[in-house]
């Protein structure tokens, strides 16, 4: 369940701009908030299963979008190569962090 979590608010980060106000409230209340469905069907006034409904198919739809323009995909990659480069340098430097490293690190 963890590991679904955080899959669903990486790909809302990198595809929230293509949903709709509503998609991206209820999303942002159910995985990031940590609001129920009850809660959310309260605070919007409409079902349970409305609020379940939209949060569905929202997920199917960055998942959609993920199949398509692998962004997600992409930063997990560029994430572990910066780690391996990062681990080569420890070794042949003795250095436990280089800048040009940690400034690519944030750039993500």
């Amino acid at each position: 369940m963890l590991e679904k979590t955080t899959r669903i608010n990486y790909l809302f980060d990198f595809y929230q701009e293509l949903l709709t106000d509503k998609q991206k409230k209820y999303m942002e209340m159910y995985y990031l908030e940590d609001y129920s469905l009850g809660e959310i069907s309260e605070a919007y006034d409409v079902s349970r299963q409305a609020v379940y409904d939209n949060i569905r198919r929202t997920e199917s739809m960055l998942e959609s979008y993920e199949e398509k323009l692998h962004l997600y995909e992409k930063f997990q990659e560029r994430q572990h190569l910066l780690e391996e480069l990062q681990a080569v340098l420890k070794q042949e430097t003795g250095k436990a962090t280089n800048p040009i490293i940690e400034s690519l690190k944030e750039l993500d």
